[in-house]
This record gives C-alpha cells, structure tokens and sequence, in this order.
C-alpha cells in the first residue's frame, strides 16, 4: 500500500489488504468529527468467562527465532491484538498496560495523551478503561498486518474509516460480550475488556510480523541520562531509569503512574518519536481540533536504554512498513529486550491544532 496522508482523529477532559479501499476512504476524511461516546452496558458486571483454549492467527509464516515487538522467545506465533486505552487522572490506575508488548503514547484533543497497547507475547486478563478510536490510530496499525483491533466506540463519520482499515473491529458495538464495566471508576471511564475473548472474535487475527525495531547489546556512545519529561499542551509523562528494575519508570503529571495490579509501569526501551503534529478535519463536539500524527517518512527521535539515551533518526517509508531507526553512524540503534514505549511528541513546541 501506498503512504496515506489522510486526517486522523483524546488521557482526558491526546495495509497491506484491502489498500485501495483504505485510501480511497480515508482521504474523504474531510467532516468533522464529534467526540467519540462509548457505548452503553451494564454498571457492573462480572469479567467474561474465559474457557481457554489457543486463538489462532490466520496467515501461517515462518516461526522467527525472537518475537519482532520484545526480542523475546515467547509468544512468537500468537495473534496481535491494539487496544484503545484512555490516559488521564480519572482512568488511573489502567489495567493490562504492563503485559502489552508495545506502548504508543498519542496527542489528541484538547492537549491531553491516550493509549494503544499492543499485545502479542502474552496477554492481561483484562485492559482498560477501554475508550474511542482516532483515525491517527489506524495510520499507525498497517504496519502489523491485520491485527484485531479493541476500542469503546466510535462516532458515525468514522465508521467507514474503521470499515476500510486493516483490522479487525473487535470493538465494544462488535462484540459487547467480551466487554465489562466497573462498579470502581465512573463512565466513561469503567469500560473493560478480556483481551482472550476479544481474539475469539477475530480467529483470523494475523501474527507478529517485523515492524522494524532490532534487538540486542547496546550501541556504543550514548549519554548518562537520569529522566526525561516528554510534553504535551496539557499533559506530561516522565520516565526514570531504575538500575535496580533495569527499566525506566512511568510517571504521570509528577506522580509514579502505577499499575492495577500493582508497581510502576515503564519499558526497557522508552523510544521517544518527534513527529509532525498538524491539524486534521476532525474535531470533537466542543470544537477542539484532533491532531494529525505523521508517522511515516523521517525524522528524529531519542532513544533511552540502560540508562542512557542516543540520539537516533526514525524512517518509516510507507504505512504498510515498520519504522527503523539508526543511530549517527548509520548503525541500526538496538532496543533492550523487553517492553517498548513509543512515545509520540510534537517535532517543536507543544501544538494544540
């Protein structure tokens, strides 16, 4: 599939199928959008029942030795699941972020950050608070494939967007039984999700593929880094390194960002993204412009790692291929095994569109 430049569509109060389809939609993304609302259900209700068994993925592939998204060895053939998590106070503390594979930290309105965690090497017994879906959101997703794809719900005028997208929707208006809420935080903020029921819906959910990170002993160079605070216009998220966890610790607006089921989240790796945020089409219902997140062609990031971070350059040629990043001698930068956090940031000063 070609780039797609098309418009995409907020923690609070930020292809290779079907590409012609996907293109053609999602350059008709020029109406505005209104804030995405969750679906309705009950006020509480039990996790749904998980009987076990495997879920497959669709497309047999050669069985690599390391899982692209880790460098680990588990979980190499397991299907992938994103899943839409909402990022501010009220939602904390969010459940499943820490046995996610991949973290992407995202501007949307308003200023404030969400969430899409992306599993494959294991799974959470439940994630959430479970929110709405961007269209930003699904220029990230064609690099996987045709991964399964959880949110809360979407407005009307996204919908075709979700349609041609290569994923598959297994939202809560899709598929409500693998959905619960929690009698613990108020809505919209109790929506939860079983990640094993979710793949039940999509048995045809594709494997884990390269999507361009590389794993192993750190490069030579690099600066001693104690922390570093990435900024949104009305969030921010710190990370500092741990010797003693080996891995840098999330912090939201100042504070540890804890688990539910308990410690400090935080990556071996904090990849810390400078993309071009600009205004898209779409704005919620109280007028506030959605970003657009340009995540393919080039630029610079920051890498942090064992307590260190490098300067780097991020490529990403098509939505449909994986980002690489090399450091200043050209060298593929290589990631610390474990989990990895994509934290997208504005290439300059904290823009609301």
């Amino acid at each position: 599939m070609r780039s797609v430049r098309a418009e995409s569509g907020g923690r609070g109060t930020v292809v290779r199928r079907r590409a012609g389809a996907w293109l053609g939609v999602l350059v008709l993304g020029a109406a505005a959008l209104p804030a995405c609302s969750d679906s309705g259900g009950p006020a509480t209700a039990p996790p749904p029942s998980d009987p076990g068994g495997p879920v497959g993925s669709a497309t047999p592939a050669p069985t690599p030795a390391t899982h692209p998204f880790t460098g680990g060895t588990k979980g190499v053939t397991n299907p992938v699941l994103a899943v839409k998590i909402e990022n501010t106070s009220p939602a904390l503390p969010q459940s499943g972020v820490a046995a996610a594979d991949i973290v992407y930290v995202e501007q949307v309105e308003g200023g404030e950050t969400r969430l899409m965690t992306v599993y494959s090497s294991r799974l959470p017994e439940r994630v959430g608070p479970v929110r709405s879906a961007r269209i930003s959101d699904l220029h990230i997703l064609p690099q996987f494939g045709r991964p399964a794809f959880a949110f809360s719900g979407v407005q009307s005028k996204m919908k075709k967007h979700v349609r041609a997208a290569p994923v598959y929707d297994v939202s809560h208006e899709k598929t409500g039984a693998a959905y619960f809420r929690s009698s613990a935080k108020p809505m919209p903020y109790n929506l939860y999700a079983a990640p094993r029921a979710l793949l039940r819906h999509a048995p045809k959910a594709e494997g884990p593929r390269d999507i361009g990170f590389r794993f192993g002993a750190a490069p030579a160079g690099g600066r001693p880094l104690k922390s570093f605070t990435a900024r949104w216009p009305s969030a921010r998220m710190g990370f500092t390194w741990s010797a003693k966890h080996r891995r840098w610790l999330a912090s939201w607006g100042g504070r540890p960002d804890r688990a539910a089921e308990g410690g400090i989240l935080g990556g071996r790796t904090i990849v810390v993204q400078y993309a071009r945020t600009t205004r898209s089409k779409f704005h919620d219902f109280l007028g506030s412009y959605t970003p657009l997140i340009h995540t393919t062609g080039t630029g610079r990031a920051l890498v942090l790692r064992d307590g260190k971070a490098y300067k780097t350059t991020w490529s990403r040629p098509s939505e449909e291929q994986g980002t690489t990043f090399t450091t200043a001698t050209g060298e593929p930068m290589t990631f610390a095994p474990g989990q990895v956090w994509v934290v997208l940031v504005n290439d300059g000063k904290p823009y609301i569109p």
